[in-house]
């Protein structure tokens, strides 16, 4: 019998109504709303619809949306100082700086510079630091979103084998250690990890975040595993077509042919990311606001 897709469009869905709620009351209590400020560096086209589509469903929310767009020749200075005008804004509760940047410019520099209250990524190192020592903090989206589908999916992850394929610093590292924190048994694999398929073989919980289209065989699979997959990869178009087929990093029917359940690309990671970053807003907003974050977030 085929695994259960995890319907990750469903999932945010009803978590965006909860944030939509959580605005409309924090709007009354404050006399404001939350807001959230995206900084975009050039005109990269995959980054404006990534931040056209942020400014809507944060409006849709209930929130302000701020858009900073800069040239691509920006220097550095002045991005900083944009930062730091953000950060001496009470009206701007969360801040996100669109990523990649133009190779001139010194991201880690500019990430630094974000207040750790207000950033909405988790890539402050004060946020890093946060999530490893299991503190209150504000912690990157699409692992946060994982976690949610997983949770949701098994309940308690305590003792379960979980192998993570990505040790990149905004899936894999802190994906690993939300599962850690979650009291699973955790392996971070990557590119020289040997016997990979075997490795992935003991898992319970596969979360693939390695950016290689259809790397995950089914025959990875564990017969019952939880498979997250955080891959989006656009395949060359077939003959007679415009565009190719968007795909994960898992193998989609062979896993799901022995998994017991799985993500599915589109409609299944890619919605909680949004999702995670207005309720990092919103929580952003009650601690800056001082007032209690509200259950459900």
């Amino acid at each position: 019998m085929a695994g259960d897709v995890i319907d990750g469009k469903a999932f945010a869905g009803a978590l965006r109504e909860r944030i939509g709620t959580g605005a409309a009351a924090f709007a009354e209590q404050a006399g404001r709303k939350a807001g959230l400020a995206v900084v975009l560096v050039g005109d990269d086209p995959a980054s404006q619809v990534y931040v056209a589509s942020k400014g809507k469903a944060t409006v849709a929310a209930g929130m302000e949306s701020f858009e900073h767009r800069l040239p691509a020749d920006v220097d550095q200075p002045a991005l900083e100082e944009l930062v730091r005008r953000l950060n001496a804004d009470p009206a701007v509760d969360g801040i996100l700086v669109q990523l990649p940047l133009p190779r001139h410019l010194d991201d880690k520099a500019v990430i630094a510079l974000i207040d750790p209250a207000k950033d909405v990524d988790g890539l402050t190192d004060a946020n890093i630091a946060a999530l490893a020592n299991q503190q209150p903090g504000l912690f990157p989206c699409t692992p946060f979103g994982c976690m949610m589908l997983l949770q949701d999916r098994l309940g308690d992850l305590s003792g379960l084998d979980a192998v993570v394929i990505g040790r990149s610093q905004l899936v894999g590292r802190p994906m690993a250690q939300l599962l850690v924190n979650a009291n699973a048994t955790v392996t971070i694999a990557h590119s020289r990890t040997r016997d990979l398929a075997d490795v992935v073989r003991r898992a319970d919980i596969v979360v693939a975040a390695v950016g290689r289209p259809e790397m995950v065989r089914g025959d990875w699979i564990k017969p019952g595993a939880c498979v997250i997959d955080v891959g989006i990869n656009r395949l060359d178009p077939e003959p007679g077509a415009a565009k190719g087929r968007l795909v994960g990093d898992v193998a989609f029917e062979e896993a799901r042919a022995v998994a017991g359940a799985i993500t599915p690309v589109p409609g299944g990671v890619g919605p909680m990311t949004i999702a995670v970053l207005l309720r990092n807003t919103l929580v952003a907003a009650h601690r800056n606001a001082g007032i209690s974050v509200p259950a459900g977030l």
